[in-house]
């Protein structure tokens, strides 16, 4: 790319994990996979995150390490306030702003009048959501899946881009070396830990879990959890960096994902399909739109399905499962859709229409 067609793009990262982060942490992922793609198709790419971030991109430090790793760090706002008034001291300099901090940014993008983008990454049925997001409906918005947008089809969404990820990140695993079920992300009763491990039990296959415990779930954990990991075939791993998660999904028969909330993406899935590991997920949120039910795994609606589905995994074709991740979910297609988003905003081009398309994950 020639330096007269590159653009100068800042991404706002959340500071609570490091871009990107040691162990779990999604959202700071993502920002890091598609800052380093930018980078390397020539952009001129900035990067506001914790200063132990490693990217190819300028890094402004925005706070010294990751707010979730410093024992010291009590109230994350200060930090977050900070940033904010580093991004307004540069705002101008940059083509696109695009941010992953939700709504924090609305009210300074708005009086600088700057070229600013925001992808939501989390949940938006909460009705606490409604005011500030009915304050700021003008604000361009990115979704991560069609059925993310439904409690607020009225935003203006400009766009809607699945995650992806680097094709050399997690290799392919002709074989579940490991024989056993996967469950991996949060120990949280949204996530259904407990389901996996019934599940697992029924089978009468072992269960390891790579995950997680945020402190606010550290009494779901105690009280509901822990007593069911002393049944027989139940392995706790605890959180995983990258190369230990691409050997724990690698070897796994299929990663269970039977959660009970409406997920807006679930990066999980797509890191299982990149092993080619099937994924046996429950038919809410995004999941319709990510697996593709008889292909790359099963969609079920209850225990009793589940069961049969992880007996009917063998009959997937790992290597098509993996061909299936690299033709949707790489980081290169996501910069495509980035930056055509970006090309858009540049030149002001009308909002998009907030209607909800159904899932058509056949593409």
């Amino acid at each position: 790319m020639g330096a007269e067609n590159a653009m100068r793009i800042a991404q706002i990262a959340p500071l609570i994990e490091s871009v990107p982060p040691k162990l779990y942490g999604g959202t700071e992922r993502v920002v890091a996979w598609l800052t380093d793609e930018l980078v390397r198709r020539g952009h001129r790419v900035t990067l506001f995150a914790s200063g132990d971030s490693r990217t190819s991109a300028e890094l402004v430090a925005c706070s010294a390490t990751a707010l979730r790793l410093a024992p010291e760090m009590k109230d994350p706002l200060p930090y977050n306030v900070a940033m904010l008034e580093q991004i307004r001291q540069r705002a101008r300099s940059f083509d696109v702003l695009h941010f992953h901090v939700d709504y924090l940014h609305y009210p300074l993008m708005r009086a600088l009048g700057a070229k600013a983008l925001t992808t939501l990454h989390g949940r938006l049925d909460l009705p606490d959501l409604v005011p500030v997001y009915r304050m700021f409906e003008d604000m361009p918005v990115v979704s991560i899946s069609y059925d993310q947008r439904r409690p607020l089809p009225w935003l203006n969404w400009a766009g809607n881009v699945y995650h992806g990820l680097p094709l050399d990140l997690h290799p392919f695993s002709p074989r579940a070396a490991g024989g056993y079920l996967a469950f991996l992300g949060r120990i949280c009763p949204e996530k259904r830990p407990d389901r996996a491990i019934e599940i697992a039990r029924r089978c009468g296959l072992p269960l390891r879990i790579a995950a997680k415990v945020d402190r606010a779930d550290e009494t779901y954990f105690t009280d509901h959890i822990r007593p069911l990991l002393t049944q027989p075939g139940v392995e706790f791993v605890g959180e995983v960096d990258e190369r230990q998660k691409s050997r724990f999904l690698g070897d796994a028969l299929a990663l269970l994902f039977p959660i009970d909330w409406p997920e807006p993406f679930g990066l999980t899935m797509i890191e299982a399909m990149a092993c080619g590991t099937p994924v046996v997920a429950w038919r809410c949120g995004s999941v319709p739109e990510i697996v593709e039910d008889g292909r790359t795994g099963w969609i079920v609606d209850s225990v009793d399905e589940a069961v049969r589905a992880v007996g009917a995994c063998a009959r997937l074709d790992r290597a098509g499962i993996r061909r299936r991740f690299e033709e949707r979910f790489s980081a290169t297609r996501m910069a495509d859709d980035y930056l055509a988003l970006y090309e858009a905003l540049r030149h002001g081009e009308p909002r998009t229409s907030s209607w909800i398309k159904p899932p058509a994950n056949a593409a």
